[in-house]
């Protein structure tokens, strides 16, 4: 019976589950719902998000995921084990899968052990670490064996991984406590400081997806957008425009662009060289802000591309690894 190889992207806000000669089969939101007095789960992932902000006193709906590692360890390792079986589903049943589950670069050895003990926990036969960064390579399709500096800025929901990676590992990495949640942040901050008025993380993050930019748009769009007033307390709507966005950005992505220019600065020459030639290549859900490929390529001077459907590539890339591995060996 042939070998059940599992690739898990574990993200902060969404988990991806690959399964070896079927793809991406899951992706839902890395949230769970419990009953606070009976310490009870409620619901996981999709369902759980919905009440987000929606919950009476006894439900709780938190992320046990925090930049990428886990904060809250039993309940990661209940989620954890709840999407491995949803995802394989009863035509496996019995057969115990070797996973292979990402974690940002900066995670210490610490954070590496907690998440490989609750995906052992979860059910898995073998476990391997897998750097983000490194996947996402291989998930976008570059040889990373080849003795060839390529850079990966993978900019998730907790955390933006940026490294140069060359003969099959991470020659530099940085790991930045700054990604597409900061992006929300300053959204909602940006709003309360402008217009007097608090929304919600879901609609922060409507306003990022729908007219969000950090780079000029050729027409400057707009969204109404309701929250509460903070000086009366009642329900209100506003109009915002995409040129709003940008200033509201400003900062999380100034952060992400000067830890590009530290990564490009502490990079040997040749490697260097290497990524003129061949260009950043981005990945994860908050490369695909509107204005990230044009601002970064202004800053450096480097071709900047988006990889294919960003958001997939860490899961598919750590699904991929363990025959990665297997080339390395043969090789």
């Amino acid at each position: 019976m042939a070998s059940l190889d599992i690739g898990i992207d574990l993200g902060t806000t969404n988990i991806l589950v690959y399964i070896k000669g079927r793809g991406v089969v899951l992706k839902e939101p890395a949230v769970i719902a419990f009953d606070k007095d009976s310490d009870k789960i409620v619901e996981i992932g999709e369902e759980a998000r919905l009440m987000l902000g929606r919950t009476p006193g006894n439900l709780v709906a938190i992320s046990p995921l925090k930049r990428g590692v886990i904060s809250d360890y039993t309940k990661a390792e209940r989620m954890l084990k709840y999407f491995i079986r949803k995802a394989i589903g009863h035509n496996f049943f019995g057969r115990r899968p070797r996973i292979s589950v990402s974690v940002p670069s900066g995670a210490t050895e610490v954070e590496k052990r907690a998440v490989e003990e609750a995906t052992y926990n979860s059910g898995a036969r073998f476990v391997q670490v897998v750097e983000g960064p490194v996947a996402a390579a291989i998930g976008a399709g570059i040889d990373i064996i080849r003795p060839v500096g390529n850079m990966i800025v993978d900019i998730g929901g907790g955390t933006t991984d940026i490294a140069v990676i060359s003969m099959g590992g991470a020659v530099i990495t940085q790991s930045l406590k700054c990604a597409g949640l900061d992006f929300d942040d300053a959204i909602i901050r940006y709003i309360r400081k402008r217009y007097n008025m608090l929304i919600g993380d879901r609609t922060a993050e409507e306003i990022k997806k729908n007219i969000g930019t950090c780079y000029k748009r050729p027409e400057n769009i707009s969204m109404d957008v309701s929250g509460r007033d903070l000086v009366e307390g009642l329900p209100k709507t506003i109009t915002i425009t995409s040129d709003e966005t940008a200033e509201a950005l400003r900062e999380p992505v100034a952060k992400i662009v000067d830890g590009i220019r530290a990564v490009l600065e502490k990079t040997p020459p040749e490697l260097a060289a290497d990524i003129a030639d061949r260009g950043i290549v981005l990945t994860g859900g908050g490369s695909l802000l509107h204005g990230m490929e044009q601002l970064i390529e202004e800053k450096t001077n480097i071709t900047t591309m988006t990889a294919e459907d960003p958001t997939s590539v860490v899961a598919i890339g750590t699904g991929k690894y363990m025959d990665y591995l297997a080339d390395i060996e043969n090789a």
